[in-house]
């Protein structure tokens, strides 16, 4: 398999003129078996059409093609469930047919979430070859028994081979970990940070455990961890990783900035993307300023100026660089200063949970322990 689209170096002249990043995201819902901790959209179904599944995601790229023809594409990103599931030959089937229509940035990021329980010692070489360049695993503990007890059916030994296999493959790549989880100690999460440190890994996603409703944790009674140990928690991983060159750059991602994923931060900084595939959402902002929900199947939806500014401002405080105000007031057309409630912002100033500049906003260390409240507070009136 070759991954060679057509168009990778034909100038847009149209995409030169705009300044804004667009992606792609692919939701694959299916999994070998559901973790009890997830509260997202996923199905266990062992038996399936894969190409006919395709054939109707390449469908609904066609559908989005005429609302975003003008765009060039810059990140495309296979997310899950478990897309490391796919057969490599149709996930370059998807690459090349977005090529075929879009324009594509030269530096585009293709990523890919995998798990070490499909890794057959073959698999990241042919996602290589069909088109992937940044590899996200999967491993969530460097520990068997809670490795078991998240419900994870790959061991520590198969976790191990499968992040030799993605460092020698890929370039660019991250691994995903969760923490906070019960009765688990400082001290062994401090070693479990050491380690996930010495692989080398370009990028790392760090996850507290929470028990969402419905989940089958949630059901079985599974208690979160004591908050001030998370807290104390969250503390030492930022303070750790920046010292060994992760700095935080969202709150549960660390990387320098030549490693940030360029995909997610197309969701934080408020830019356009589709989302293709079950429970998959998109954003789609027009020349004219009109804002688009979308939704799985091709469902397209009119969202208010008031109501994306809420959003953007839950998804810019985020980031560790904040809320750019002209990116905000070009995303929404409302500035950001007379959206927020004035009075929160100066108490939460006065007790240095966030920062309040003439071009930005943007938590403190102390603030990114409670962003929660402080959006709550920042949206509500007094």
């Amino acid at each position: 398999m070759t991954f060679s689209p057509k168009r990778y170096s034909e100038p847009n002249k149209a995409a030169e003129n705009t300044c804004r990043p667009f992606g792609i995201y692919i939701h694959w819902p299916y999994c070998k078996s559901k973790c009890p901790y997830c509260d997202f959209f996923s199905q266990v179904k062992p038996h399936i059409n894969q190409e006919a599944i395709i054939d109707e995601y390449i469908k609904e790229l066609d559908f989005y093609y005429d609302y975003t023809a003008r765009e060039e594409v810059t990140s495309i990103f296979f997310g899950g469930g478990t897309p490391s599931l796919i057969k490599p030959q149709l996930i370059e089937k998807i690459i090349n047919h977005i090529a075929r229509h879009w324009c594509i940035s030269p530096k585009v990021e293709i990523s890919l979430e995998a798990n070490p329980n499909t890794d057959d010692g073959t698999l990241f070489l042919n996602l290589k070859s069909a088109g992937i360049n940044r590899l996200s695993l999967g491993v969530q503990s460097l520990n068997d028994k809670d490795l078991k007890f998240l419900g994870r059916t790959h061991t520590l030994s198969q976790a191990l081979k499968s992040i030799d296999h993605v460092l020698k493959t890929f370039d660019n790549h991250s691994m995903d970990l969760i923490y906070a989880r019960p009765n688990q100690s400082l001290k062994s999460w401090q070693e479990e940070l050491q380690q996930a440190v010495s692989f080398g890994f370009k990028h790392l996603s760090l996850y507290q455990l929470t028990i969402e409703e419905g989940t089958f944790f949630a059901k079985k009674g599974i208690k979160e961890l004591e908050e001030e140990i998370a807290a104390n928690m969250y503390r030492q991983t930022v303070s750790y990783l920046r010292e060994h060159n992760y700095p935080r750059y969202e709150v549960s991602n660390f990387a320098s900035s030549q490693y940030e994923s360029r995909h997610n931060k197309l969701y934080w900084q408020g830019d356009n993307y589709i989302g293709i595939g079950p429970s998959a959402h998109g954003r789609i902002q027009t020349q004219a300023g009109k804002i688009y929900a979308t939704t799985h199947p091709c469902q397209m939806e009119n969202l208010s100026p008031q109501d994306r500014a809420e959003e953007l401002l839950f998804m810019g405080l985020r980031l560790q660089t904040g809320i750019d105000k002209t990116l905000y007031l070009n995303r929404c057309g409302i500035p950001l200063d007379s959206f927020i409630n004035q009075p929160a912002l100066a108490r939460l100033s006065k007790m240095h949970l966030i920062d309040n500049t003439q071009t930005h906003l943007k938590l403190t260390d102390k603030g990114f322990l409670v962003m929660n409240t402080i959006v709550e507070q920042l949206i509500c009136p007094e």
